[in-house]
């Protein structure tokens, strides 16, 4: 056999009309030509040329590293000082471990451990994963962390967070928006982009995610996570479960997130700024087979979590009480879901359960919420101060002004393969404002006494659409009269 040498490659020459490909060093015939040296070794880089452009193609058997952490978020720990990381792997590793440092100090200077827990999906394949939580404690109120996370098997990208600033006189800035996919999640770029410039504390995610999570056995799931990382993994990012989480009793749900309190995410209260807020499941209303007892359990936690926030001192310290639950009460929607009946579940109960299954309008009047974030439809809503099916507007010129029932907003419509929803031509009269544009709200808590809420249009490029100020000088029952 002649040769040629091409640098330090010694090839071959290879009969006419064949390809070459390189394994492991070696040279097999499929290959180029046997004829004069200076086609020979054009014949030669032509093989390698081919070569490296099948190199993905001979790398396919290598599994990927199971033991990489992905999908990385942050939540609220619930209580000062602290912050929750929660990552996947799909491999086992020895160890859940975050390494963390104040931004400008000694970088991984502080180590926190934590645990991971098994979750097999439902699908056929009945495919494994591990989720990592590990609880940061005594942060500064406030100040910026650079973070990673993992184990010595394998560590993430370098991410940030500010710790919540602890301060009831602090003005937080929320992100608000439900029904989200990533498939068409048109309002994701734009989110992402605000987040990473730091116009956003808090994201509250008020249900629906992926569409669906469980799908193609949760990697569906798996892809929404890894595509909200960019957020979720620079802020808290706080959750509350949709319909479209039901599958296999919610299981990605309570198994992906890390909420508060002792409840797998399904419904829990945190404090921010001056607000409390609380977090609902609506869907105990609708998947009975899950256990009617959950809407009875969560009904007495929230009257009890309710009845604590009333509190003089607490109400005094954070007058505002804020909900979140998936689907509203109220909507003008013209798709027969439940908001669009008189005799909505969500708002007045069940009749067809032992014992009757209580609404939570009365609860939430009675305690005197101020304000309802929902999403479910996938457009967006905002009402007049409404209980009963009749408005209680501050007044005729000034309705957020001191208003006389909470005031409820509608947000789903972030963007999901579901598209929009309709709206019926002639709403009822405590319908204020409607929108069918893609987009999310934003919020913030300026004071005790205001607070700020607008709509942008992602259609329109991030215009603001809607916007208004509620303003109250007294919270509580006491300021429906």
């Amino acid at each position: 056999m002649i040769t040629h040498k091409l640098g330090k490659l010694v090839l071959p020459t290879i009969p006419c009309g064949h390809i070459v490909v390189i394994l492991n060093n070696d040279v097999a015939r499929k290959g180029l030509c046997r004829s004069r040296p200076d086609r020979a070794k054009m014949s030669v880089v032509g093989a390698v040329f081919v070569a490296l452009s099948l190199a993905p193609l001979l790398v396919l058997s290598v599994p990927p590293i199971g033991t990489q952490p992905e999908q990385v978020h942050i939540s609220y720990a619930g209580f000062p000082g602290s912050m929750e990381i929660t990552w996947t792997t799909f491999n086992e590793t020895e160890e859940s471990t975050v390494e963390y440092g104040l931004w400008g100090g000694r970088l991984f200077e502080l180590t926190a451990k934590g645990k991971a827990t098994l979750f097999v999906d439902g699908g056929s394949e009945g495919r494994k994963m591990y989720i990592h939580r590990v609880t940061l404690t005594d942060l500064r109120t406030a100040s910026a962390y650079v973070y990673h996370c993992g184990s010595e098997a394998g560590w993430s990208d370098v991410f940030s967070f500010t710790a919540l600033n602890e301060s009831t006189s602090w003005s937080p800035k929320f992100a608000i928006y439900g029904d989200m996919g990533n498939e068409n999640p048109q309002s994701l770029a734009r989110l992402q982009k605000e987040t990473q410039v730091g116009m956003y504390d808090v994201i509250l995610h008020v249900g629906d995610f992926a569409y669906d999570m469980h799908e193609d056995n949760s990697r569906i799931g798996d892809e929404f996570m890894r595509q909200i990382q960019s957020i979720a993994a620079y802020v808290p990012y706080m959750t509350c479960p949709g319909n479209h989480e039901a599958e296999y009793n919610f299981s990605n749900y309570r198994n992906r997130f890390s909420m508060p309190g002792q409840t797998e995410s399904l419904w829990y209260s945190w404090n921010v700024g001056s607000a409390h807020i609380i977090s609902l499941s609506t869907e105990i209303y609708f998947f009975l087979d899950y256990g009617v007892d959950l809407i009875f359990k969560q009904y007495e936690w929230l009257k009890n979590d309710l009845e604590e926030a009333n509190k003089p001192e607490n109400r005094a310290e954070r007058p505002w009480i804020i909900t979140m639950g998936h689907r509203p009460m109220y909507c003008s929607n013209n798709d027969k879901d439940d908001c669009t009946q008189f005799e909505s579940y969500v708002r007045l109960g069940r009749n067809d359960t032992k014992p009757p299954a209580p609404g939570l309008e009365d609860l939430l009047y009675l305690y005197g919420v101020d304000l309802e974030l929902w999403a479910h439809e996938h457009t967006y809503e905002r009402l007049w101060p409404v209980y009963g099916y009749k408005v209680f507007n501050g007044s005729i010129e000034q309705p957020y002004v001191n208003p006389k029932a909470p005031v409820h907003i509608i947000t789903g419509s972030a963007g999901c393969r579901e598209n929009h929803d309709p709206f019926v031509p002639n709403p009822r009269d405590w319908s204020a404002f409607r929108s069918t544009d893609y987009g999310y709200t934003r919020m913030q808590v300026h004071n005790t006494t205001h607070l700020y809420l607008e709509q942008v249009s992602d259609d329109q490029y991030g215009k603001v659409i809607d916007s208004i100020w509620v303003v109250k000088e007294k919270h509580g029952f006491s300021a429906w009269f």
